[in-house]
């Protein structure tokens, strides 16, 4: 099973600048093949292969002007290379945008496909030498890549793909069953009744933001004191990010802890953006980045994550009664159902929906896979209450 572990490197100063040279070579190489294809395809009407460029890399190491190349650790050109044919074909599958030329400023990356090693409290990278680096926990197996990045603040980190030899758990969904829902007052509610707030991370350092993207304005561009403000800046945003982050990893531990099968809704957040009244609380809430962490970390150990239609009215229908009503606001927080006289609690009432849905389509498929057209909906005849104790698949 592979796993990524990202520690914190300490480069002394003479591997700042072998790790500053390194970046350079493969975003150069980046940048030149990128600027190659685009000119083929011009002329041509066809573009290159991820192969056919890497052939061309030996040709550039042995002129004068791109000899600067060879003191790059080799094998890292080769995936700059491998790396831009998978980013043409994401783009050509529709999964990302068209690759955009890379810039020196900013968040620096570079990859190493093999031979570095682990040793004591270092890492031994090829032609950088022993990093200090911080291990939170032991790297146990066979390490496949290690990729290094350097971000605004002048952080520098490791990304490191291992291999751990174990097969990944079955998975089952014999257990408890919950339904999450999303928001922007609440973070998340569950169907169980539990409510946790949203930080709004974002707001509390807005203030201290704003200053210091004011003192950046003011600086002249090319100087060194915009380049310290610059700094000032990025360490605002990630101290936002590592809070946001601190904030998700505590929920989706507990909740994956405590649960068998979840279930959430498919939002389109991008659409959702597209409002100008939400768009900044909605981007701060982190949505898309707490359900992608609850995915992974329940495949690791052998959990159902599942995710019921965006169109599914989960808001709009009774779960006692299965009734439906006609429309909803958002400034509607409680209503009750007019067939059977349930007050519900809004959010509360949508997690229950949530997770009963996720256990109709669980027993239906029995492998948690829903059709995707959007006029396919639920029928409310025969369907009865769940439980929240046992599924069987």
């Amino acid at each position: 099973m592979l796993k990524v572990i990202k520690v914190r490197i300490y480069p002394d100063t003479s591997q700042k600048v072998l790790l500053a040279s390194a970046f350079g070579s493969c975003r150069w190489v980046w940048n030149h093949f990128l600027n190659l294809i685009n000119e083929t395809y011009q002329a041509t009407g066809k573009g290159l292969s991820s192969y056919d460029v890497k052939k061309l890399l030996p040709q550039l190491k042995k002129q004068e002007d791109t000899a600067w190349l060879s003191e790059t650790y080799s094998q890292c050109l080769q995936q700059v290379c491998l790396n831009l044919g998978v980013a043409f074909n994401n783009f050509f599958e529709k999964r990302a945008k068209y690759p955009n030329f890379k810039c020196k400023h900013g968040k620096q990356s570079l990859q190493y496909p093999a031979n570095v090693k682990v040793e004591n409290d270092c890492l031994n990278v090829p032609k950088i030498g022993l990093i200090y680096t911080k291990f939170h926990r032991i790297i146990e197996g066979k390490i496949k890549t290690v990729t290094i990045t350097k971000n605004c603040c002048n952080q520098y980190y490791a990304s490191i793909l291992v291999d751990d030899g174990k097969d990944k758990p079955e998975i089952s969904t014999e257990g408890k069953v919950i339904g999450i829902d999303l928001g922007l007052t609440h973070f998340c509610i569950t169907s169980d009744g539990s409510k946790f707030n949203n930080p709004k991370i974002l707001k509390k350092h807005e203030v201290n933001l704003k200053r210091k993207q004011q003192q950046l304005s003011r600086k002249q561009k090319g100087s060194n004191n915009r380049n310290k403000s610059r700094l000032k800046v990025a360490r605002v945003h990630k101290k936002i990010t590592n809070c946001r982050e601190d904030f998700l990893h505590k929920l989706f531990r507990m909740i994956v802890n405590d649960n068998q099968i979840i279930a959430v809704e498919n939002l389109n957040v991008k659409g959702m953006m597209e409002n100008h009244c939400l768009a900044k609380a909605i981007q701060q809430v982190g949505w898309g980045q707490f359900c992608t962490m609850l995915k992974y970390k329940a495949e690791f150990e052998g959990k159902v994550y599942i995710e019921v239609d965006r169109f599914f009215p989960s808001s709009k229908t009774c779960h006692v009664c299965l009734n439906k009503i006609g429309s909803l606001p958002l400034d509607v927080r409680y209503w009750i159902c007019i067939k059977c006289g349930t007050k519900h609690d809004r959010d509360v009432n949508a997690a229950i929906n949530i997770r009963d849905e996720a256990i109709r389509i669980l027993q239906t498929s029995g492998t948690g896979d829903k059709a995707y057209r959007q006029t396919v909906r639920r029928s409310n005849r025969g369907r009865k209450k769940s439980t929240t104790v046992l599924v069987s698949g």
